[in-house]
Formats: structure tokens, C-alpha cells, sequence
């Protein structure tokens, strides 16, 4: 009976194992694409981080373009969801709105891994065409119409001012890109540049900028 209830012991660790191998190599993935780059991230060196063979890691992914494709799922989407869900149930104004969206865009995504992906993406685009396709549908266009529709309902609820909403929706995310790639490339060497402090006066600036009694 000792021996058939090791047995099973055994059996239960060996499923949650082969159950975790996914999230471990996405996670691996993650950190790779992150801090290398697409082209230089190697499929054996994931495999190896994450603790499994490099043909354990093809039962699940297909690619290095398909373990990608994952990753932004598993990752960057969820973010982009919590933010949606977060703007339905809001009750207050807009513009707090866009305040704390910024916040939780810093400490889930620019104080992480996935700020890494930003940079990632733009250095390396026009070499991954269908890698680039892919961000540019699911994140990109997905983010800023996110952002123009909430500066549309900020423009008819009387909070900010008529304007162009989509290039308006852009001018609010680009310091937030520039903060993710400085992050990643001059970041460690310029100690005199405090990104919260410029996100907060970005912030300032713009809604500000948007409101309606800027008019005044």
C-alpha cells in the first residue's frame, strides 16, 4: 500500500509539472525577448531556463514566431483587458481615469519585463513583418483606440475640449513608449532622468492641455 500511494504521489507531481511547463516557458520567453531581442533570443536557451528540452518546448510551440504570439497573450493582453474592464466600471471623471491608468501602467508594465517588449518591437519591426502585423493589430491599434474612445467620452461629457481624439490618443501614449524604450537602452547610463517625474509632468501637461477650461 506504501508503495502504490508513492506511486500516485508521484503521478499527481508529474501531471502539475506537465501542467506548469507552459507558464514556465512563457515566462522564460518573456525575460529572453525581453533583455536579447527577438533574433537573438535562442529556443534552446528558453527551453534550458525554463527547466525543460528544446523538444519538450515544441510540443507546445510550434516557433519561435508562434512562442512569441503567446507571450503577448499571456502577458500583454491581460493588461490591456484589466484597463478596459477598469474604464467600464469607472464612475468618476475621465481624467482620473487616465491618471490612474497611467499608474498601472507603470508598476504592471514599465517596471517589468513587458516594457522590454515595446522596445523590442520597435528595434526589430521591419526585419518580422508578421511579427510586427501581429503587435501593431493586437496591441497597438487595440491601446490607442482604447485611449481615443475615452478622450471621445471625456470630449461629450463636457471634460475636455473638441479635438482630434485618435492623434490625440497617440500624443498621450508616446511619452509612455519613449519611457519603455529608455528603459531598455540609455536608462542604466543616465542617472539624472526620473521617469515617474516625467510621466507626472507629461501627465500634467496633457490633460491640462485637453481640458475644456484650458479654453478659458
Amino acid at each position: 500500500m506504501g508503495e502504490l500511494v508513492s506511486s500516485n504521489e508521484e503521478t499527481c507531481r508529474w501531471r502539475r509539472r506537465k501542467e506548469e511547463r507552459p507558464a514556465e516557458i512563457l515566462a522564460a520567453a518573456l525575460k529572453n525577448f525581453s533583455s536579447k531581442g527577438f533574433a537573438a533570443t535562442k529556443l534552446a536557451e528558453v527551453a534550458k531556463e525554463a527547466g525543460v528540452s528544446k523538444g519538450t518546448l515544441y510540443l507546445y510551440f510550434e516557433s519561435k514566431e508562434a512562442l512569441f504570439k503567446a507571450v503577448v497573450n499571456e502577458f500583454v493582453l491581460p493588461q490591456i483587458a484589466k484597463a478596459e474592464e477598469q474604464a467600464e466600471q469607472n464612475t468618476g471623471s475621465i481624467k482620473h481615469l487616465m491618471v490612474k491608468l497611467v499608474e498601472q501602467w507603470r508598476i504592471n508594465i514599465l517596471e517589468t519585463e513587458l516594457s522590454g517588449i515595446t522596445k523590442m518591437m520597435i528595434a526589430e519591426a521591419s526585419n518580422f513583418p508578421e511579427l510586427a502585423t501581429f503587435y501593431l493589430e493586437n496591441v497597438i491599434q487595440r491601446t490607442r483606440g482604447f485611449v481615443a474612445n475615452l478622450i471621445k467620452l471625456g470630449i461629450e461629457r463636457g471634460e475636455f475640449r473638441q479635438c482630434n481624439y485618435d492623434y490625440a490618443a497617440r500624443a498621450f501614449l508616446s511619452p509612455m513608449v519613449f519611457s519603455a524604450i529608455w528603459q531598455h537602452s540609455l536608462a542604466p547610463f543616465d542617472d539624472s532622468y526620473d521617469m515617474n517625474e516625467y510621466l507626472n509632468i507629461h501627465l500634467d501637461i496633457f490633460l491640462r492641455g485637453i481640458s475644456k477650461d484650458s479654453l478659458g
